[in-house]
């Protein structure tokens, strides 16, 4: 398995910019994911849940479903580069958004 550990960075959208921390973990053999915005803020993140995840060379490719949107799919790319990550989240009607530069904690 890889990328298993705890990820920050910041991310910039139109409805959030900031600190964001994603867990990566193992449950049962399969990836377990957590995602969590800083504490106090205003920004809360809907319910979300990791559909499919796949291993390809050094990135994990994912897909999510997100209570906000019923029916849509999120499209996930992280690629882990020994304490680095970058990577996209692609979602509808928001279009792309990038994740550069995490550090592992």
């Amino acid at each position: 398995m890889i990328g298993i550990g705890t990820w920050t960075g910041k991310v910039h959208t139109m409805f959030f910019s900031g600190d964001v921390t994603f867990t990566i973990g193992e449950k049962d053999g399969s990836y377990d994911f957590s995602m969590h915005l800083p504490e106090g803020g205003s920004s809360k993140l809907p319910d979300f849940q990791i559909k499919e995840v796949r291993e390809e060379g050094n990135s994990l490719l994912a897909t999510a479903e997100v209570s906000l949107l019923p029916g849509k799919t999120i499209d996930i790319k992280l690629t882990f580069d020994g304490d680095s990550m970058n990577g996209s989240l692609k979602i509808p009607f928001l279009g792309k958004i990038d994740l550069k530069n995490f550090t592992k904690a």
